[in-house]
């Protein structure tokens, strides 16, 4: 990684780191981490919320010795180096209590029926003389090969025993984890309630898509756009249709729809411009306008609306995606442990890349199998197309201000 000249004075003293600004957002959310928020829901209901508790198994997994193969289950010490004749006892289907097993004896097994007492071992049917089941009621004798004890014998507790963790507090609840708490023999978890969001795209330009497209009018992108990131990442949203730039209008429009909501996202009219509805909106109450050094993004709007939290993102659509993808979907992670989040990979540019060393610039780019990452489109943040053809986000961070291709950068899957 190239780091050139250093960091301008000015703007980049005045504007907000980005760890500054997500630990801002976190501490605005903080609230939604309450134990008061706590619900308790059916396993499948569960799926992409976050466990309130840590989690201690009740029993132990798997909760007794089975066997891992279809085959014969023995005492080892029946069998000698050569190997033995053994009689066969009543085979040992899945789901049933066997009897003891008898000495000289073998016991038809199949694959996670119980191992019966006496046995320590099982020998699969592939090693057996004959290779395969004998008719029921056949007495045998079955050849077979020594063995030694635990062969293939799933013991007790060998996943989880009794009492350890199973899982922690704040766990992302997928597949694999509702399958082991249903393992457990759970029907039910406590987990955070869904925070519920009140998404609000401003403009007199937006047109909502469907609907006929004057002449100077551009459709909304961005309410369809932050739907679908904050539905994917478990946030219940509702929407509240495109506001006018009148601030009054718009103020009206918060109160009415926001109610019993968790949190307010508005998208434009945050940034200096003569007309930027919410920061006018926003004059009387309790609302910080600042900007990030990050680029696309920079202009964010943090408080409180009529006492509930609030965040303004860029009117441009991919700001305000990286504006999620920065602040929202992370400081929900950090609180509540839903979303899940993304995790960090190194890539190497299949191109150059000039990036100001003042902000924290975030690229669009496609990771290719080779570990390769082809930057999608430039640095505007209007590039829709772009942002569709995307599997990842790049990151340069402060400081770097030119990269070559072949250097490492460090990218978040979308």
């Amino acid at each position: 990684m190239t780091s050139t000249h250093a960091t301008p004075a000015g703007t980049a003293h005045r504007a907000r780191s980005v760890a500054g600004h997500l630990a801002a957002v976190t501490h605005l959310l903080a609230p939604l981490a309450a134990e008061s928020r706590a619900e308790v829901v059916p396993l499948p209901d569960a799926l992409g919320r976050a466990l309130v508790h840590g989690f201690l198994a009740p029993l132990s997994l798997p909760p007794f010795a089975n066997s891992q193969m279809d085959g014969y289950a023995v005492s080892s010490a029946d069998i000698p180096d050569g190997g033995a004749d053994l009689r066969i006892m009543p085979p040992v289907p899945a789901g049933s209590s066997p009897q003891p097993l008898e000495p000289g004896s073998a016991v038809p097994i199949m694959t996670g029926a119980m191992i019966p007492a006496g046995a320590d071992a099982v020998v699969p049917i592939e090693k057996a003389a004959p290779d395969r089941f004998l008719e029921p009621g056949h007495t045998g004798p079955v050849k077979l090969p020594a063995t030694a004890p635990g062969t293939y014998v799933r013991a007790a507790g060998s996943d989880i025993a009794t009492g350890e963790r199973a899982l922690a507090a704040r766990t992302c609840l997928g597949p694999a984890q509702l399958g082991l708490l249903a393992a457990l023999g759970m029907s039910a978890v406590e987990v955070y309630r869904a925070v519920t969001v009140l998404l609000v795209t401003t403009g007199d330009e937006v047109v909502e898509p469907g609907r006929a497209l004057p002449e100077g009018k551009i459709y909304d992108s961005n309410g369809t756009l932050l739907e679908g990131a904050m539905k994917q990442a478990g946030v219940t949203v509702r929407r509240a249709g495109i506001s006018t730039d009148n601030p009054a209008e718009l103020q009206a429009l918060l109160r009415t729809a926001g109610q019993d909501v968790d949190l307010i996202v508005t998208t434009g009219g945050v940034s200096k411009g003569a007309y930027e509805v919410v920061r006018q909106a926003m004059a009387d109450q309790p609302v910080d306008f600042l900007h990030v050094a990050m680029q696309p993004g920079g202009p964010q709007g943090i408080g409180m609306f009529d006492g509930v939290p609030f965040l303004g993102f860029p009117g441009n659509p991919v700001s305000c995606l990286v504006s999620f993808e920065m602040f929202l979907r992370p400081a929900l992670s950090a609180l509540l442990g839903a979303p899940a989040p993304r995790l960090p990979l190194r890539a190497r540019l299949a191109q150059p890349l000039a990036s100001p060393g003042s902000k924290h610039q975030v690229r669009r780019g496609i990771l290719q199998p080779d570990g390769m990452v082809r930057l999608e489109g430039g640095e505007s943040s209007h590039l829709m197309h772009a942002l569709a053809g995307s599997n990842v986000l790049v990151h340069v961070p402060v400081g770097v201000t030119d990269l070559a291709a072949g250097d490492e950068v460090e990218v978040w899957m979308l």
